[in-house]
């Protein structure tokens, strides 16, 4: 991790685009912080209403902090403010209602992986 403090600010940084291949889309992120060392990671990331993910998994566990937006899960239906946790190996699917975007921070504990369990299972 860093060893001197730093500021990431979001509202000017341009935003990437990360491939979704079962959708042939792109989602769009802005990365905070990737720690080398650990491979922890925070995005800021968009969900364009109506998306949705597939049944999968991670090897990582993933927090889901809710800035605008509301965020579908399989746990349920999270407004701004809710902070969702899903600890490593959880199966799952998150998205966006169909009526609005949802934005919010994504932070990994560490490198960020993705299994879908239509083709490669339940975690083991």
């Amino acid at each position: 991790m860093a060893d001197q403090p730093f500021v990431v600010n979001t509202n000017t940084m341009p935003w990437e685009f990360i491939p979704i291949p079962f959708l042939n889309d792109a989602l769009p992120v802005k990365t905070c912080l990737q720690d080398p060392d650990t491979g922890m990671m925070i995005w800021k990331l968009r969900y364009p209403a109506g998306f949705r993910t597939v049944e999968h998994w991670h090897h990582c566990a993933h927090g889901m902090y809710v800035l605008e937006g509301h965020l579908v899960t399989s746990e349920g239906e999270f407004g701004p403010g809710s902070f969702v946790w899903f600890p490593e190996g959880s199966v799952m699917f998150h998205g966006a209602r169909s009526d609005n975007d949802v934005l919010m921070l994504f932070i990994t504990n560490k490198p960020f992986d993705i299994h879908f369990t239509a083709e490669e299972g339940m975690p083991v």
